[in-house]
């Protein structure tokens, strides 16, 4: 099992876009009891990558009880970047 950190990096590799509900969700299977998988530390995990230049934000919008959700892609670049140092 890779780190979390890195499974959440790879993920972006899979998908379009993604916002921090998408990756507990998808992760959520095989990381549940990982304490970094609340949204908190995900959404910190995110904008880490973010200001490191591995995803981009990609769009925003309010989840169902108003609260904020920004959406996070990986160009083509990223995601061979991930790809060569992670997967």
């Amino acid at each position: 099992m890779k780190p979390l950190n890195y499974a959440i990096l790879l993920y972006f590799t899979e998908v379009e876009r993604a916002c921090a509900d998408d990756v507990i969700a998808a992760l959520k299977p095989q990381y549940g009891h990982f304490r970094g998988l609340r949204k908190a530390a995900v959404i910190e995990a995110l904008m880490t990558a973010e200001k490191n230049g591995l995803i981009e934000e990609d769009g925003c919008d309010l989840d169902d009880n108003g609260e904020l959700r920004v959406y996070y892609s990986a160009n083509a670049t990223s995601r061979a970047t991930i790809r060569k140092y992670i997967g």
